[in-house]
């Protein structure tokens, strides 16, 4: 298995681990490498959808050990949040990362637009690694919001 496909892998064992634990929120996982390619912090939604993935793989990090690094996400990190906090999109900027390697798109209105966001602060963004998979596990929540 590649390196890639097994971050991946990690970040999807992670949303898994939180299925149907995070309220109307999507249950996402993230997985944090540092610019070596070694493994720095990883994290699923929190119980009721709340810290996102994103939020909490980068707090238990020092100022600046993310930057050039490169994070698996299995869902499109979210473009704005309905709360007043920073959307993961804008986090993953600003703590430096190079490259966000996605397994789906977010269809949801607040989620969609968080990879243009990404490219446009000129990360490298790579998505459909193993979206199959990322689909079957958000099957319910694509239905929810109707985009199944």
């Amino acid at each position: 298995m590649s390196a890639h496909r097994e971050h991946m892998r990690r970040a999807l064992e992670l949303a898994q681990m939180q299925h149907a634990r995070t309220g109307k929120n999507p249950s996402v996982g993230c997985v944090i490498l540092d610019r070596d390619a070694r493994r720095l912090s990883e994290a699923a939604t929190g119980d009721g959808g709340r810290p996102h993935a994103e939020q909490l793989a980068l707090a238990g990090l020092p100022v600046g050990a993310a930057a050039g690094g490169t994070a698996y996400v299995t869902l499109e990190p979210c473009r704005e949040r309905s709360t007043e906090e920073a959307a993961c999109s804008q986090r993953l900027i600003e703590a430096g990362i190079a490259k966000v390697v996605i397994a789906t798109h977010d269809p949801h209105p607040q989620g969609n637009g968080g990879i243009d966001r990404l490219k446009a602060a000129g990360i490298q963004v790579q998505i459909g690694l193993m979206k199959a998979e990322a689909d079957a596990l958000y099957r319910d929540f694509f239905a929810s919001i109707g985009t199944d």
